[in-house]
């Protein structure tokens, strides 16, 4: 089985998906002759025609309205923003037409579309190219939000995110669009939506994090085993719904919480996890929830981009001083 990157996975469940479902389209701009700005879509239109991967406007309204109308009559529509910074156009479309049709028609009318934005920084592109804004859409009732951190992830994921009756958006870490490989069966085989992953077993302290920060949060893992440190790292996967029954077992066992993410500090989605911490975990924790993230301000040019990213020694860090506290 040959080993696939994360934008080869991607490719290969919208394939997958083309092939076996004739509701499926992928739209979005130059995702047709050229296959995308960072080709996800390359070869798709070649194969399954100009009808079903169709090359649209640069007009990121449009289109976020024709998806919503489209799978409201029927379609599976998969439409790719070229960015996530080029998203907030579509806002107004997602946010009062796709996540509140089910509610507004009585579940006469469902939006069984999925958002692609490729998100994050780490590529050497100006800052509106760069956003981590995933958080923004945890607020809006009605959206799932996912955001895989590998190939098999990125896979089973995108593949139940488009079999899901209601909308979902899919936030793609381009960071590492290309940084690993991994086997990933071509199968047709869907990831659960709505749960996390644990990708470490530890005792000492809980590691939470998604996208691309999964890269560091596991070589801090590493980095603490070598001082005897033991650490459970979780992806959120799906950000929301969250699955945090899983991180709240987590923290009854390790007692110690750091939180990860790319997204500037305030109001980041880490900051909702660690307020369900407070409310529901503060008799297990012997020291406050540490958080790792960006900072509260637009990510820097090239210079200083991986300066604003959270690093493995700021997680190491964090670790350290909530297990000193307590």
């Amino acid at each position: 089985m040959a080993q696939i990157t994360l934008i080869e996975a991607v490719t290969q469940a919208l394939a997958w998906e083309l092939a076996h479902d004739p509701a499926v389209v992928v739209l979005g701009e130059d995702v047709g002759v050229n296959g995308g700005v960072f080709r996800a879509t390359q070869g798709l239109q070649q194969k399954f025609g100009a009808d079903r991967v169709i090359d649209t406007p640069l007009d990121e309204t449009t289109i976020a309205g024709l998806t919503v109308g489209m799978a409201t009559q029927g379609m599976k529509p998969v439409a790719e923003a070229q960015f996530e910074g080029f998203i907030y156009p579509m806002m107004e479309h997602i946010a009062c037409h796709a996540a509140r049709m089910r509610t507004r028609t009585r579940g006469r009318l469902n939006v069984p579309a999925v958002w692609r934005a490729p998100w994050g920084g780490g590529i050497r592109a100006p800052e509106h190219h760069s956003e981590a804004n995933e958080h923004l859409f945890t607020n809006i009732p009605g959206l799932r939000v996912v955001m895989p951190s590998s190939p098999s992830r990125a896979y089973g994921l995108l593949l139940a995110a488009i079999r899901d009756p209601d909308p979902v958006m899919f936030f793609e870490p381009k960071r590492i669009y290309r940084q690993y490989k991994e086997e990933v069966p071509d199968d047709g085989e869907a990831l659960p939506l709505d749960v996390c992953f644990i990708l470490r077993d530890g005792t000492d302290v809980t590691l939470v994090t998604w996208g691309a920060q999964v890269k560091e949060t596991l070589e801090a893992a590493d980095a603490l085993a070598k001082e005897g440190i033991s650490a459970e790292v979780i992806d959120l996967a799906t950000i929301k719904p969250l699955d945090f029954d899983t991180i709240a077992e987590s923290v009854a066992k390790t007692h110690h919480c750091v939180i990860v993410h790319e997204a500037p500090r305030t109001a980041g989605f880490g900051a909702e996890v660690a307020a369900r911490l407070a409310e529901h975990s503060m008799y297990d924790l012997l020291a406050p929830v540490e958080r790792v993230a960006g900072y509260d301000t637009h990510i820097p040019l090239f210079r200083l981009e991986m300066k604003y990213l959270p690093s493995v020694q700021r997680i190491v860090d964090a670790a350290k001083r909530t297990l000193a506290a307590g």
